[in-house]
């Protein structure tokens, strides 16, 4: 089938429309000027209705038809320019959006070196400049990783580290460092559950998936966050379940949270920024790892579940799941 995905290209429809529309155009032209030279050698000889029966007949059918192919090439391309636009109105979005968060922080520093540089700063003080300074570093370093990360993973240029690794564990680590990295109170965050079961992970990648769900957890809440994750695994899956009590997701975005460059407009939420990538960064994560990831929300004010699945190392299949420890094994070679 892929073979023939060109058909589906915005400039072979355009190209299929306009042939269908000339053999509409030479149809017509040839049926016109047929029967006119019938009705010119016959006279009054033949009658032309007799002759010209099946002609007529061929040229609605065949111009009906092409018609019709016309109309639906013209369709077609209207919807992929619609998509097109809003495709580009995101990505301007998306413009706006990184290059806010790349200039706050390096606004920041360059305050902070100014100050430093024109007056005599204690020396306390320059040790709480530079700290500052260096978060700011991290918030940009990060998000240029993020961007570059998303670019290799579309890409496939990615060195996976997929290994066989107890679930709950390295789950509970990985929430453990993100508490601290978002300065999150522990008890803010609560763990139930048990899951004795084992799967093919990425740890570094599945750190990526966790700090973005908690990100954004801590992020859109109104006041002090709090977290509920239930862990547990069933017959087929790895099952964790984030649920926050924030401002929750309206319908009509649920669908496209997931989405590259989507970002939920949120009136209470005015001053928190993004790029839109983390969720389709989640996303792509997720399914590199043969699982899935889906929302629920009941609205505005009540709250998000984000629910990720991934498949047990015991029940998963065997082909799929060789498959990831060789590209494992192939990446660590290849970087070797």
């Amino acid at each position: 089938m892929k073979k023939w995905h060109f058909l589906k290209h915005p400039v072979v429809i355009f190209v299929l429309a306009q042939l269908a529309w000339l053999s509409l155009v030479g149809i017509w032209i040839y049926w016109y000027v047929s029967n006119y030279i019938i009705f010119e050698l016959a006279e009054d000889k033949i009658s032309p209705q007799l002759v010209s029966k099946s002609i007529n007949l061929f040229a609605l059918i065949t111009g009906l038809f092409l018609l019709v192919a016309v109309l639906t090439g013209m369709y077609l391309i209207f919807i992929y320019l619609n998509r097109q636009l809003h495709l580009t109105k995101l990505y301007d979005n998306f413009i706006g959006n990184v290059t806010h968060e790349l200039k706050s922080p390096l606004a920041s520093i360059q305050l902070y070196l100014e100050t430093m540089n024109i007056r005599n700063v204690p020396r306390t003080k320059q040790k709480e400049f530079i700290a500052l300074m260096m978060k700011d570093t991290k918030r940009l370093n990060y998000l240029i990783n993020s961007i570059l990360q998303i670019s290799g993973l579309e890409q496939k240029k990615i060195a996976h580290s997929y290994d066989i690794y107890k679930a709950e564990p390295i789950v509970r680590k990985i929430i453990s460092e993100s508490i601290q990295q978002f300065n999150i109170p522990k008890e803010a965050v609560k763990i139930i559950g048990t899951a004795p079961c084992s799967c093919v992970l990425d740890t570094n990648a599945l750190k990526i998936v966790i700090d973005n769900l908690i990100d954004n957890a801590n992020k859109y809440s109104k006041e002090q966050v709090q977290l509920k994750i239930q862990l547990a695994c069933n017959s087929k899956n790895f099952v964790a379940q984030f649920i926050d009590q924030g401002v929750g997701i309206s319908p009509t975005d649920q669908k496209d949270v997931f989405k590259k460059f989507h970002r939920v407009s949120d009136p209470d939420s005015p001053n928190v920024k993004g790029t839109g990538l983390g969720l389709y960064w989640v996303n792509e994560i997720i399914k590199y790892h043969g699982g899935k990831i889906s929302l629920f929300s009941e609205g505005r004010d009540k709250g998000s579940t984000f629910k990720i699945e991934l498949p047990i190392y015991q029940t998963a299949k065997k082909r799929y799941i060789n498959s990831l420890l060789k590209i494992s094994t192939k990446k660590v070679k290849e970087n070797d």
